[in-house]
């Protein structure tokens, strides 16, 4: 009988062993710098916020004695409830709203439901500081509507909720969608074999079968609500939050220390909401039946015409805060002269030297999304289609999951502890476009993350293995097989990261310097500077790129697609 060395002769492993050793090692390296990487910009900088924490301004250690302090204040204590109780407000007020909205879409067969959809969408391209203009413009001391409030001043806690609702309302409802459209329409079809009433199945299938969605979607308004800053900056008034706070320490006293405390106040109940969220996320994978059939409304005439109604009420709304912040900045002088004039444009971009803050969110959110979207998709494709590394790939899940649980003025004050040291390697980052970019990758990273593990967990692993055994190097078949095939999740994450880089401000308050001021910071100096039009101008135009760069994404899109992804269609020879 011929011995293994007959059969595979040792020349043979001598020629393919190293290749493959080489490979894996690679692989393995690039993964660790991807875990360094993660571990330098994120948990670093959280990790100087706790060492201020327990420092006093001379760098002195003195323990708790800060939070002692912190709590025994009772202007800052307020914060505290005021921060929780408008948040539950705004969730109350938005689940709800957002719940109807998506099952009118799901559950009717309204006319419209694709327009509908695309309008409740048009909230996230623009800052969340648009809001706040615009309800300012029809609710404030001088507003169009200010009579509806019965006396109540809009600067404060119902400014900011009514801002809020606006601006977290397209978040929780694709959340909502997402779990109605998962909704198995066999238990539908038996119901009405049995002749169930309309209600009892929506208590009995409908609502169990999105709870966790609106649990999600409760957990993602409550942590937005919670952590936004621009909002409460400047509808607010003289209502305390806390990410107001941090900034009023930071910014206004410069004491460091405390806007530590009132960061790891603030990261509290972001965290819980997280870990909710986390866990009805699994739960609601866990339910999924792959022998599932999708639902498929049926008419019916009255019901039709009150989602119509109800889906066409609030789109007016939303186009109405729009509509409202993009009037403001056509008028020459609210609410006097009323004639339309582009001034506002003018001196808030050349007058006001706003030009250069518009091509730094430009080029900002440009580099995020190229860059951000390479190292994601690079560290998601190493993290799932690799070999070995259990202990760094665990390393890696849990980095990934940390930034959405993270608030942005808690990230941004870290990155001003840590990068902005003197006996820092990396202090020349600090006031560059690259600090700023890499926040905002950062900031946005887990659900990129998400994403991109999403559509490389679809592919079947075959590739990988066929590849190797045809000692093709793991960098080629990623190259050739994977980003073709991924390439619908590889532009979605860079449409979300541009999109979110123009609008971002809360990570990136602290971060810009004099030559990197952002479009959005400049809304809100315009805002402060009390120049409500040109910063109304300056908030459509951000509204204006967004949207064609979506646009250019849906181009892009389609061209990509056609050319890389033929093999999606059917063949239609015999």
């Amino acid at each position: 009988m011929a011995t293994p060395a007959a059969v595979f002769p040792p020349v043979a492993f001598a020629a393919v062993k190293p290749q493959v050793h080489w490979q894996d090692r690679l692989a393995q390296g690039l993964l660790i710098a991807g875990c360094c990487t993660l571990a330098l910009f994120l948990l670093a900088p959280l990790g100087a916020i706790l060492v201020k924490s327990v420092q006093d301004r001379s760098g002195a250690f003195v323990g708790l004695l800060q939070f002692r302090e912190y709590f025994g204040t009772s202007a800052l204590k307020q914060s505290i409830w005021n921060t929780l109780w408008v948040a539950l407000a705004v969730t109350a007020v938005t689940v709800p709203l957002a719940f109807t909205y998506a099952y009118a879409l799901t559950r009717s067969c309204m006319p419209g439901r694709a327009l509908f959809r695309v309008l409740a969408l048009t909230p996230i391209l623009a800052p969340s500081l648009l809001a706040a203009i615009s309800f300012i413009q029809w609710f404030g001391n001088q507003g169009l509507l200010k009579g509806l409030l019965a006396g109540a001043s809009v600067y404060g806690p119902i400014g900011i909720i009514i801002s809020a609702v606006y601006a977290t309302f397209p978040h929780a409802l694709m959340i909502i969608l997402t779990a109605l459209l998962l909704s198995d329409g066999r238990l539908y079809e038996a119901a009405e074999s049995l002749r169930t009433p309309t209600w009892r199945k929506f208590f009995t299938i409908t609502l169990p079968g999105a709870k966790y969605g609106l649990v999600s979607a409760a957990m993602v308004v409550f942590s937005y609500t919670v952590s936004d800053f621009g909002i409460p900056k400047l509808i607010g008034g003289n209502f305390n939050v806390l990410a107001v706070d941090i900034y009023k320490q930071v910014v206004g006293q410069q004491n460091f220390n405390k806007g530590a405390v009132v960061s790891f106040v603030l990261l509290i109940p972001v965290l819980v909401a997280f870990v909710v969220d986390w866990t009805m996320q699994g739960k609601l994978q866990a339910q999924f039946s792959a022998r599932a059939v999708p639902y498929v409304a049926k008419p019916h005439r009255a019901f039709d015409a009150a989602m119509f109604v109800f889906c066409l009420a609030v789109s007016l709304l939303l186009l109405a805060v729009l509509g409202m912040a993009v009037w403001t900045s056509l008028i020459k002088f609210w609410p006097y002269d009323l004639s339309l004039s582009f001034r506002h444009y003018t001196y808030g971009l050349i007058d006001g030297g706003v030009f250069g803050a518009y091509l730094n969110s430009l080029k900002m959110a440009f580099v995020a999304s190229v860059a951000g979207t390479g190292i994601v998709f690079v560290i998601g494709y190493l993290l799932e289609k690799t070999r070995g590394m259990r202990g760094t790939k665990a390393a890696v899940r849990l980095l990934a999951a940390i930034p959405m649980g993270v608030p942005g003025m808690v990230l941004g004050l870290g990155y001003i502890l840590f990068f902005n040291h003197p006996d820092n390697p990396l202090h020349f980052l600090y006031g560059t476009l690259t600090i700023l970019v890499i926040s905002t990758i950062v900031h946005y990273y887990t659900s990129s993350h998400l994403t991109a593990v999403t559509a490389l967990k679809a592919m079947d692993s075959e590739f990988e293995a066929v590849s190797a055994s045809l000692k093709v190097p793991f960098y080629k078949t990623f190259h050739r097989v994977t980003v073709p095939v991924c390439l619908p999740a590889i532009l979605d994450i860079g449409r979300y990261l541009f999109v979110n880089g123009m609008v971002t401000i809360s990570a990136v308050v602290f971060l810009y310097g004099p030559d990197t001021r952002l479009a959005s910071i400049a809304v809100l100096d315009l805002d402060d500077a009390g120049d409500i039009g040109p910063a109304a101008a300056m908030a459509t135009l951000i509204v204006v790129s967004s949207t064609i760069a979506c646009l250019l994404y849906a181009v892009a899109t389609r061209v990509l697609l056609t050319r890389t992804q033929a093999w999606r269609k059917p063949s239609t020879a015999g």
